[in-house]
């Protein structure tokens, strides 16, 4: 545990987040998107029992794809936002592209990791919610980027 000005924090201990379970980008034309992370990256598209009992829907919807990494197994998830706007040539704006990143953790230190953002005062964005998959809370960084904290249903 960290003090600081008499103020007992709570935090997570380094490797209690295990990886980067997915990334999420907002796209614009999904075939394009698809075809550039399919086959010119050459990224495995999830399809079938693959993807997400979460996302099925969608996926055939034609609202996301799913891409996965091959050294470990991170996801990169297309969602399809067809009328977003071009990313600002201006880099100090605020980014429109990227929607959230997701660290992966043990099931058992969920509850711990909603304590020390509570703990911290972070802003939450949504949950924590639970889904087949398993459990999930999504909360903002300094510059406001969503960050997801989730872990496998157990």
């Amino acid at each position: 545990m960290q003090t600081t000005e008499s103020t007992l924090k709570i935090v997570l201990a380094p490797g209690n987040l295990r990886r980067v379970h997915h990334i999420a980008l907002n796209v614009r034309d999904m075939n394009a998107s698809r075809h550039f992370y399919g086959t010119i990256l050459g990224l495995h598209e999830l399809t079938g029992a693959e993807i997400p009992a979460t996302l099925t829907e969608m996926v055939a919807a034609g609202q996301v794809a799913n891409f996965i990494t091959p050294d470990d197994g991170t996801v990169i998830d297309l969602f399809w936002q067809p009328d977003l706007e071009p990313p600002n040539p201006d880099p100090q704006q605020a980014f429109t592209r990227a929607n959230h990143l997701a660290f992966d953790i043990d099931p058992d230190l969920f509850d711990r990791a909603i304590e020390v953002l509570k703990s911290n005062q972070i802003a939450i964005d949504s949950g924590p919610v639970t889904r087949a998959t398993g459990r999930g809370i999504y909360f903002y960084d300094p510059d406001g980027f969503i960050i997801e904290i989730r872990c496998d249903a157990v």
